[in-house]
């Protein structure tokens, strides 16, 4: 994606200044970044870097303490009702209720999202992530991978404008974790969907991300394709900017 193209896309997600302390610890702190239409930016940082707080309140989950934030155009706080129907998350973190089975946490949600055609659009998701022959297995005895691929289908069934895909192939083998990143390129590619992405894995930020930000304590560290930023720090590769972040929260170190 060239400069140019960049500077053209529409913003879909806008921070500014944003700041969250809890108890006095700030956990954001004058966080500022923009995501464009048709534009995958990887959020990235180590543990307790700042990037759930980050995406819970993009989510409308939680108020920021000081700063703006808008989602195509609107307050997530103030409008979240109108909003979610155009977004989707999804986390190798988070499970779905383990007490209903596969099929039927997907239609809860299709109807959550007045999914039209939702058995087809069910069929097919389970199909793309292969995991239809565990559509009548309940969520709870579904393995932590089998459980991130339910997860993703949650997140497409809507056919969102914006996803947050939080670790998204964490629990995966190598083979399923080709096929998620596969799936994520080839629907991004086609409906121009803008995702923010979070992910320890650097390989795979490379591969998928036009753009990558790394924070730490809450702060920007580094901002730019991985190629800018691998030069900015003169390193290799991505996993030792990521290295040298997480041991010193220092750009210059």
């Amino acid at each position: 994606m060239s400069n140019s193209d960049y500077g053209r896309m529409e913003p879909v997600i806008e921070l500014q200044d944003l700041c969250k302390r809890y108890n006095g610890t700030e956990a954001l702190k004058n966080l500022s970044f923009q995501l464009k239409k048709g534009e995958i930016l990887g959020l990235l940082g180590p543990n307790g870097a700042g990037k759930t707080t980050a995406i819970h309140i993009i989510l409308g989950l939680l108020t920021p303490t000081s700063g703006e934030v808008k989602v195509f155009g609107l307050s997530p706080i103030q409008h979240r009702f109108q909003l979610l129907p155009r977004l989707n998350f999804s986390s190798a973190y988070v499970n779905l209720p383990y007490n209903l089975t596969a099929v039927q946490n997907l239609e809860l949600y299709a109807r959550l999202y007045n999914v039209k055609d939702a058995k087809r659009k069910i069929k097919e998701l389970l199909e793309v992530f292969q995991i239809s022959h565990l559509g009548r297995r309940r969520s709870g005895f579904l393995s932590s991978g089998e459980q991130t691929r339910l997860n993703l289908c949650k997140a497409f069934l809507n056919d969102p404008e914006l996803l947050l895909l939080d670790e998204p192939t964490a629990s995966l083998d190598p083979d399923m974790a080709d096929l998620v990143k596969r799936v994520i390129l080839k629907v991004q590619k086609e409906r121009g969907i803008a995702i923010l992405y979070t992910s320890h894995n650097m390989t795979e930020v490379e591969m998928v991300c036009d753009r990558i930000l790394f924070i730490h304590h809450g702060e920007k560290k580094a901002e730019g394709t991985a190629a800018e930023v691998i030069q900015r720090f003169k390193t290799e590769n991505l996993e030792q900017v990521f290295i040298r972040i997480a041991r010193s929260g220092d750009l210059l170190a």
